[in-house]
């Protein structure tokens, strides 16, 4: 008879990367919730079973929503499951999961390979291996950083120099994470004029939101004898810098535009500037906020939900449906305008094949916002009418797109939702975090290709 440890190893192996992403992560989130459960995990006794599995979920999908009062409820033991969970979900369980076993026995399965490969490069040309590595240094060395900056502006305000270090580190891993986490009751709205803070804070988050993969590229161009060009980077580096930029460029204007006389209204001009462009960093997936969402006016909530959509990039900590693959669509309703019956960009063509998914995954991705809302107006609103429900459905959609691309941002009614809104939330963030693809392709069974028939033309538009 086979130990049991090789059983396992045969069974985990028969699954599909799919598979094993969303077992992982839902493991992950399973083990945390049980340790938030604990009474050592929490100040005012026991955590609710939803509320845990709630917090849980939000840190492993690296979100940020949450039903707690972090600082007040959770104790330094909670926080800590809570800062582990996020550092987990931010590099991803399989990640960590394959470490373990190169460690162990110096190699991993094609399942892993493929995992990570997916997860961290737009192609299968690097191994596992230095992946691996690659991640953990680059993540190690940006969050020591970043702690080492807040650490600066946060020791001279707390009474200990053991709780400097700890509000230091924690902000810092949640930030790159793109978790948005915060052990204050206002998030970082105290700091709203702070350049360390603002700064820090903001370029912690673009890292974490660009993707392993694209800082590896733009830090290997950089060193004695070699001239950073433009040109010599990768298509999807290419699209990743140049989305990200025009979506941090026009979300600050638009801040300012629509913000300056509301809430931005009595600030000095230097603070108006970097509270819009936090407030642009942060619908990259992050989190955190310096402005009162509740208080914005409804063409920012508006087109912040769009930004909140996109997301961050591929491989990176942040959720969405990421900047590629509204690069790609963009290009390919140009290249359509121009009839061209193929996609390019940057001087490159862009695979059809990549063409296909980045459709797929929009219309999946409407699809679970569509109804995850719709489950939210129907538990939290029931039968009320319009009329007597004003401004309730904005909060809800705001709430449904803000879970679904693991941003973390809301108007204040995270707190509010009933059970079944609070569960509805919890798989709108473990969809929005693994992506829905990967969800649809692991409850899916395999099934024989299908029949093609004759082909029909139908008229459009």
């Amino acid at each position: 008879m086979k130990p049991i440890t090789h059983q396992w190893t045969a069974v985990i192996r028969k699954q599909s990367p799919a598979r094993l992403l969303l077992f992982s992560f839902m493991t992950m989130i399973a083990f945390g919730t049980l340790l938030l459960m604990l009474p050592a995990s929490s100040r005012t006794g026991t955590i609710p079973f939803v509320d845990a599995l709630f917090t849980a979920t939000s840190a492993g999908c690296v979100t940020g929503l949450s039903v707690l009062d972090v600082a007040e409820t959770l104790t330094p033991f909670g926080q800590g499951v809570l800062l582990a969970l996020i550092q987990l979900g931010g590099l991803g369980i399989m990640t960590l999961s394959t470490l373990l076993i190169l460690g162990t026995r110096g190699r991993v399965g094609f399942a892993g390979n493929l995992i990570i490969q997916d997860s961290f490069t737009h192609s299968g040309k690097k191994h596992p291996s230095s992946i691996l590595r690659a991640v953990i240094q680059v993540t190690v060395a940006i969050e020591l950083l970043g702690a080492l900056l807040l650490f600066c502006r946060f020791y001279p305000g707390t009474p200990s120099l053991s709780q400097a270090v700890w509000l230091s580190l924690f902000h810092s891993v949640s930030a790159f994470c793109n978790a948005g986490f915060a052990l204050y009751p206002d998030s970082l709205t105290q700091f709203r004029g702070d350049l360390l803070v603002n700064g820090t804070v903001s370029f912690l988050i673009i890292a974490g939101g660009l993707g392993f993969l694209v800082i590896s590229e733009l830090t290997g161009e950089v060193g004695p004898g070699r001239r950073w060009r433009w040109a010599r980077m990768s298509l999807h580096t290419r699209l990743v810098v140049t989305t990200s930029l025009l979506l941090l460029l026009s979300g600050t204007l638009i801040t300012l535009f629509l913000e300056w006389h509301n809430t931005l209204k009595g600030l000095p001009l230097m603070e108006k500037g970097v509270a819009a462009f936090f407030q642009s960093v942060t619908l990259r997936t992050a989190g955190f906020n310096t402005l009162d969402f509740s208080a914005m006016t409804n063409g920012t909530l508006f087109l912040s939900m769009i930004f909140m959509f996109i997301g961050a990039s591929p491989g990176s900590c942040g959720g969405g449906v990421k900047t590629t693959t509204i690069a790609t669509l963009f290009f390919m309703g140009r290249s359509r305008f121009k009839g061209a019956d193929h996609v390019d960009a940057f001087s490159r063509t862009i695979p059809d094949k990549s063409v296909e998914k980045a459709t797929h995954l929009m219309m999946m991705a409407f699809l679970v916002v569509i109804l995850g809302t719709l489950v939210l107006l129907s538990s939290e609103m029931g039968m009320l009418t319009h009329l007597e429900s004003r401004g309730r459905f904005i909060e809800l959609l705001f709430e449904s797109i803000s879970a679904f691309g693991t941003v973390g941002l809301s108007m204040g009614v995270t707190p509010t939702l009933s059970t079944v809104g609070r569960l509805c939330v919890t798989v709108l963030m473990l969809v929005g975090r693994i992506g829905p693809m990967v969800v649809a392709v692991a409850i899916s069974r395999e099934q024989s290709p299908p029949l093609r028939w004759a082909e029909e033309d139908i008229m459009i538009g």
